[in-house]
């Protein structure tokens, strides 16, 4: 298993500040020791309509150089043109799977073997079965477009309604039925629902492609209540050897960055 770290909290969504350029958080995260970066593919860091063909050359060469890997990428949903996937609104929902592949795109260009799938939400005057159907929809063509890309489905409980659980997410990938669409969960929405997050590693088995780490208030993981020496465990007798990736500290600007960086890393690998 590798660590990796999502950008968010160095910037990008959903609270503005502190912010960095994607250059010096390569930088930083690399000096820290992670193996990987996980890009939020939102304005300043990494939003498709804005990264010229020679900016994309330059980011693949600084990762390169520094040597840390492009985990995966995560659009950003929700606000300004908004990205529902489940919206009731076709133009909407038109932009956001365009968007998707834009995503996409910059995932091989920057050698990301993992894009995350969020499942939209069910809003006011649409059903549940209805919104369902028109993420699962979008879903199909977002893996179809990204048949060389792992697309994995995340539940977010905390954030949405439409794909909260372990049920829901086995519902998903089941009724789209495409080989490269995956699993991955968050302890921090585990934690919403009161879930046991080993239930999720053993539930899904082989199906896990990736996770995102995160403790009580988004406190790196080993400040909180989540038990991650038995995570881990479980991920090893279900035999990931995927990322685990650390999406802290970005729902509030009173953060330290670099601190809560190094102490997710360091915490992580002394249980490793």
């Amino acid at each position: 298993m590798k660590l990796s770290f999502n950008t968010w909290v160095y910037s990008s969504f959903p609270v503005w500040v502190p912010a960095y350029p994607l250059d010096e958080v390569i930088k930083r995260l690399a000096r820290i020791g992670y193996d990987g970066i996980e890009i939020g593919a939102a304005a300043p860091h990494a939003y498709p309509d804005y990264i010229s063909p020679e900016r994309r050359r330059e980011i693949r060469k600084l990762l390169d150089d520094t040597g840390i890997a492009c985990s995966s990428m995560l659009p950003a949903p929700g606000g300004g043109a908004g990205f529902n996937v489940a919206s009731a609104d076709q133009a909407e929902r038109d932009a956001a799977i365009d968007q998707y592949k834009k995503v996409a795109d910059l995932c091989r260009e920057w050698g990301a073997p993992t894009l995350m799938y969020v499942a939209g939400w069910q809003a006011f005057g649409t059903s549940r079965p209805k919104a369902w159907e028109y993420s699962r929809a979008a879903l199909e063509k977002i893996a179809d477009y990204a048949n060389d890309l792992i697309i994995a489905v995340e539940p977010t409980s905390a954030d949405s309604n439409l794909v909260d659980s372990c049920d829901d997410v086995i519902q998903m990938m089941d009724e789209v039925d495409r080989p490269n669409v995956g699993a991955m969960f968050d302890t921090f929405h585990t934690l919403y629902r009161n879930e046991v997050p080993t239930d999720y590693v053993h539930r899904l088995g082989s199906r896990l492609k990736h996770i995102h780490l995160a403790d009580v208030n988004r406190e790196p993981p080993g400040s909180g209540v989540v038990d991650y020496v038995s995570l881990i465990e479980a991920l090893r007798d279900n035999k990931f050897d995927g990322y685990l990736t650390m999406e802290i500290g970005f729902n509030r600007r009173n953060v330290e960055p670099d601190d809560m960086a190094r102490r997710a890393h360091d915490y992580l690998k002394s249980i490793l």
